[in-house]
């Protein structure tokens, strides 16, 4: 059975992660996704490449997808991409805001061509605002949203970046398919009879997705968290006219959120062979991995003051009792004893460890897909499973090579096809 996206006709002008993953969720779905390339290829296809123009990031953002190569700077495209409007449903971009109406690929420009097009367009920053120019990375927008402060990892004075996976960007991707799924049920709901249906523009951004990310953090009372956030920036405002070392800064903004002292409940521990995880967000949890490792926590005491000297060195020393009682034993041990009490725990695996485990296999997280040119390849599988109507991931596209078909399909002559490829047009 198709997909619930199928019959969807999406063509996509986008580079790099988070918009190419928006393009194949919804290939997952069933949508025809058109990707549209310049001749020399997106360049995020020469990043750890394997192939001359296929390289593992590329592979990961963008399967079930149909390639295409058109030169946007030559005047020939613009019929190209008029007739792609013409039968598209959804469009995707993320070129910066003065981009996209250079090429002629903007909202305004599409939209007159089909006002029917649902036109997913994604940024760094937003399209508003001192920084809409800016360009952005995942780690710049890491950055520049107080992700990385809020983490607060310091590797040789200098801030590190969350992990070495684009989170920010795959959250937006996320963000824009959730989107345009939106935006397609609200066009269909809202059609009047012998009228046309009508699209319309959605925004994403890296920086908005970024505060989303930050949860409770990006919470401010204002009754509560006025005078308080007031202070914290007047402080690191001085501090920063004055001079002072990043690792020196950090150290008073991190103080300035307090944390509760003798924090064993949401963290790793070294065991004799291996590493754990545990993962205790309530009180019942807590006291069940007090009772397994065998230990008494003050915090759970009448009277209790968290600011207190005597709550700090508590902590501190519960600290230390802790890690040496989880070295004792090995990971399989301490894992059995966790499971029995009913505490979330689990090891720590390296990737390498997922692609074939079991628990991946029994659920279809992992799929495997063909390359034209490399054969198999195995990678995530579709995000959610259909009861009824299964998402299929779809095959990794070479470089154009779907360009002659899906001309062809538009009507064009394969001796036009041939001349444009000439010109370098394609």
């Amino acid at each position: 059975m198709p997909g619930p996206l199928h019959g969807i006709n999406v063509v996509e002008f986008s580079t790099m992660i988070a918009t190419p993953t928006a393009g194949m969720l919804l290939a997952d779905m069933g949508a025809s996704v058109i990707k549209v390339e310049p001749p020399w290829g997106d360049l995020w296809r020469y990043a750890q490449a394997v192939l001359p123009t296929d390289g593992r990031p590329f592979m990961a953002y963008n399967r079930g997808k149909r390639s295409m190569t058109l030169d946007l700077t030559k005047p020939e495209s613009a019929d190209v991409v008029r007739r792609l409007t013409e039968q598209a449903d959804v469009i995707l971009a993320n070129n910066r805001p003065d981009v996209a109406g250079r090429l002629g690929i903007d909202y305004e420009t599409l939209s007159a061509v089909n006002p029917a097009i649902i036109y997913c367009e994604g940024s760094a920053f937003g399209h508003e605002g001192p920084d809409a120019y800016r360009p952005g990375y995942d780690i710049i927008i890491q950055a520049m949203s107080g992700i990385a402060t809020a983490e607060g990892k310091v590797v040789n004075g200098v801030p590190e970046q969350i992990v070495a996976s684009p989170l920010v960007d795959s959250a937006c991707g996320l963000a824009q398919a959730w989107a345009v799924c939106g935006a397609l049920f609200a066009r269909e709901r809202n059609a009047v009879p012998g009228q046309k249906r009508q699209g319309q523009k959605l925004e994403a951004s890296l920086l908005g997705t970024s505060l989303l990310m930050l949860g409770m953090r990006f919470v401010r009372i204002d009754s509560l968290d006025s005078e308080p956030h007031r202070e914290v920036r007047a402080s690191v405002d001085a501090m920063r006219a004055a001079g002072t070392p990043y690792p020196d800064l950090l150290e008073v903004y991190q103080a300035q959120h307090f944390q509760s002292p003798g924090n064993i409940y949401y963290r790793f521990f070294q065991t004799s062979d291996g590493m754990l995880v545990v993962g205790c967000l309530n009180t019942a949890l807590r006291l069940k991995l007090l009772d397994v490792i065998g230990l008494h926590d003050i915090k759970f005491e009448a009277g209790y003051d968290q600011h207190s000297q005597e709550a700090a060195d508590f902590g501190a020393q519960l600290m230390t009792d802790a890690e040496a009682i989880f070295r004792a034993r090995t990971n399989a041990e301490w894992l059995a004893l966790l499971d029995a009490a009913g505490v979330p725990a689990g090891p720590v695996r390296f990737v390498e460890e997922l692609f074939d485990h079991p628990q991946v296999e029994a659920n279809n997280f992992a799929v495997d897909v063909n390359h034209r040119d490399l054969g198999n390849v195995r990678m995530a599988g579709p995000l959610v499973a259909f009861s009824d109507t299964p998402l299929q991931a779809g095959d990794l596209p070479a470089l154009g090579e779907h360009t002659d078909e899906v001309l062809a399909d538009l009507g064009y002559p394969p001796d036009a096809i041939a001349q444009w490829r000439k010109a370098g047009v394609l």
